[in-house]
């Protein structure tokens, strides 16, 4: 069994920074990737950004330069670094971690970006 519990959510200002941290917890193997998604009022989940064990990135288009993905694998986990945010990154964002056993989810966590 594997769970994902993230943490560092909540509320900025436009322009502010927040930093996700997501540590996995159980039967975990290398190889894995890990990633964030997010989700908006009305909209489907969305890829933010993927780190492989061997710190490979992508990002989206949306968020390239502003945000940085990182890992510890030491720690089994993952960060994300939110930098210049604006009103529409605000959604529940959602790690997640991909390995041979399977897809795991975390419970999510708001961020909010007021203007």
């Amino acid at each position: 069994q594997v769970q994902l519990a993230e943490s560092g959510g909540g509320l900025v200002q436009a322009g502010g920074s927040l930093r996700l941290s997501c540590a996995a917890s159980g039967r975990i193997c290398s190889g894995n990737v890990m990633a964030w998604y997010r989700q908006a009022p009305g909209k489907q989940r969305e890829l933010v950004a993927r780190i492989t064990y061997g710190r490979n990135t992508n990002y989206s288009d949306s968020v390239k330069g502003r945000f940085t993905i990182s890992r510890d694998n030491a720690k089994n986990t993952v960060y994300l670094e939110m930098n210049s945010l604006k009103p529409e990154d605000t959604a529940v964002y959602y790690c997640n971690l991909a390995i041979g056993t399977g897809n795991y989810w975390g419970q999510g966590t708001q961020v909010t970006v007021s203007s």
